[in-house]
């Protein structure tokens, strides 16, 4: 749901990525226009890094029910490719990166991928295709190289990062056709559709998968050069394997965007969610009616409505170098394998270093706190940070190191709790003078 610079309030006929929109837009997932990368060419990368990981922990609990997890150090290869290109009326954005990382002290490697693959095309002055693609294979869930593009990641999509360091699959598909009707006024129809796949087996999507469904529109008006104002609707449809059911979301809301000055920026949409959910439980018999019917269990159907206040709202500063961002927001998920739909407060501060010359730096800061909706309750969440630098130490040739860490914790679910961290440091390669870019 993103709208470039391709989408002009003049809405005239002209090169498609010349044009100014003011604004980001938060609802349509746009970043603020400092944070996108320059428009590089195609270029490959690859990274050598020794790490340490700590926190490492499989889908199972020892004799005594405590969470089994592990440490070790190891080393690490990155590699992949990322860019953009832009013809008279499209333009492509790309990342892959996949990664190996084989630990010295643990009988296992790990292997992951990431795809991000976004196309626009502009039909006529007026009405833009944005198409997205993007996809991943993981073990673990942290930062890598070379990221491209002008969308806001928590825009994205994309599901809970696991508790677990499970293997899982995720494909995500987007289409929006925007419409620029007028000088001011504009139109977003979009659909969306996603799978996410769970190794294991004691993990909720293990066979086939928590597949979402969803479809939105949305109108923007432009009050001035500096504000636009509107309204966004989307419809989601969430479906579990490991359990049989399914919740149906419909949210309304209301969006505001505003240059408070040529630095500061503000976007954010807020509104109510209509959450109803359908889910067969078994119920257990009293041992009458179990020695009677000779069973020990009969299904029920839990069926229940809530409505939650929904809100997102962004506020970056620009600097001469880079890129300051916070973003908080109160919204429904579609869970992480252990909870199934939940109620999701999230918090996070960035700083992005977008300097050409040597040096690329990246930070941020994370909250994130869920109640369950739909199976177990409970409370649940984390909090950490990453930080990730590069600097070019010959033609070609960086240093690269970054670490995160991330503590886990519920007071429902004493399990729950744990710290889990990665410290890499080592020499990225790629061709070119722009050095390796962090997000």
């Amino acid at each position: 749901m993103n709208l470039y610079k391709a989408l002009a309030i003049l809405g005239i006929a002209g090169p498609l990525f010349a044009q100014d929109t003011g604004p980001a837009i938060l609802s349509r997932g746009e970043a603020p226009p400092a944070m996108a990368s320059p428009d590089t060419e195609f270029r490959p990368f690859l990274t050598v890094t020794g790490t340490y990981d700590t926190g490492l922990a499989g889908v199972a609990v020892n004799s005594e029910k405590q969470l089994v997890y592990s440490s070790s150090s190891g080393v690490r290869l990155d590699g992949g490719i990322t860019g953009t290109h832009s013809w008279e009326h499209t333009k492509i954005m790309l990342t892959y990166a996949g990664s190996v990382i084989h630990y010295f002290q643990l009988a296992r490697d790990t292997t992951s991928q990431n795809l991000s693959l976004d196309i626009i095309h502009q039909f006529t002055p007026h009405v833009v295709l944005d198409v997205k693609e993007s996809g991943a294979l993981l073990s673990q869930n942290y930062s890598s190289l070379g990221q491209t593009g002008t969308s806001d990641a928590s825009q994205s999509n994309a599901p809970a990062v696991d508790f677990f360091n499970n293997r899982s699959t995720y494909l995500n598909t987007q289409a929006d056709l925007i419409v620029q009707e007028s000088a001011r006024l504009s139109f977003d129809i979009g659909a969306t559709g996603s799978l996410c796949r769970l190794r294991s087996s004691g993990l909720y999507g293990d066979t086939y998968g928590n597949r979402g469904a969803s479809a939105r529109g949305d109108v923007q008006y432009r009050l001035s050069e500096f504000t636009t104002i509107g309204a966004v609707y989307n419809y989601w449809n969430y479906s579990y394997t490991g359990t049989v059911g399914n919740v149906d979301i419909h949210d309304a809301s209301g969006t505001f965007a505003a240059k408070l000055s040529p630095q500061w920026e503000f976007s954010g949409y807020a509104g109510f969610a209509r959450l109803e959910s359908k889910f067969v439980q078994s119920i257990p018999l009293t041992p009458v009616v179990e020695q009677f019917l000779g069973i020990s269990s009969e299904p029920a159907v839990l069926y229940g409505v809530q409505y939650i206040p929904i809100g997102t709202a962004r506020l970056s500063r620009t600097f001469r170098t880079g890129v300051f961002s916070f973003t908080g927001e109160h919204t429904v998920t579609p869970g992480n394998g252990l909870f199934l739909t939940s109620k999701m407060i999230r918090g996070s501060l960035s700083y992005t270093y977008t300097g050409l010359r040597y040096w690329s730096f990246a930070a941020q800061a994370l909250y994130e706190r869920g109640t369950s909706l739909a199976n177990a309750t409970g409370t649940y969440g984390d909090f950490g940070g990453n930080v990730s630098v590069s600097r070019q130490i010959a033609s070609g040739v960086h240093f690269v190191a970054g670490a995160d860490v991330r503590r886990y914790q519920s007071p429902d679910i004493p399990l729950y709790n744990r710290i889990a961290s990665n410290v890499h440091i080592g020499l990225g390669f790629v061709p070119g003078s722009v050095p390796l870019r962090f997000w």
